[in-house]
């Protein structure tokens, strides 16, 4: 109950100083943050959004509406899969590239003040054994 109570806390507040910052510094959200990393990442910086949002943790619906939100602001936008008619593709603009390149110093820095300069290589290397093991075992759970 120990470890999951202190990872439970400590997740939520470290996804909300992660959130704050970023909204602060560069007015986005860190779940658009990792919508932008996610397609940069991606060759012609393209994703299906079913993809998408199985990347970021999300329900087809929620990056949806996520997708159409920042299509607003000009930092993705979609288009049509040609192969498949029914696909949709979310699209990094060069706005969504510049904001996020003008945000990542800022994310990095969080992550390593708030986490990484925190634990010891051994404990970061735990953490990312234990929640890649957690993640890939739900991954494979159906969504019913």
């Amino acid at each position: 109950m120990a470890a999951w109570r202190a990872y439970r806390v400590a997740s939520i507040l470290l996804e909300g100083q992660l959130h704050r910052e970023l909204v602060d510094a560069h007015d986005i959200t860190l779940a658009d943050y990792e919508v932008l990393v996610r397609l940069a990442e991606r060759p012609e910086q393209r994703m299906r959004m079913s993809v998408l949002a199985g990347e970021v943790a999300s329900s087809k619906s929620r990056v949806s509406h996520q997708i159409a939100r920042m299509e607003r602001a000009g930092l993705v936008e979609r288009d049509n899969c040609t192969d498949d008619g029914r696909g949709v593709y979310a699209v990094l603009t060069e706005a969504g590239m510049a904001k996020l390149r003008e945000a990542a110093p800022t994310h990095v820095d969080g992550v390593r003040r708030h986490m990484i300069d925190l634990t010891t290589d051994a404990q970061q290397a735990t953490i990312a054994k234990v929640f890649d093991r957690v993640g890939a075992m739900l991954a494979e759970t159906p969504e019913d």
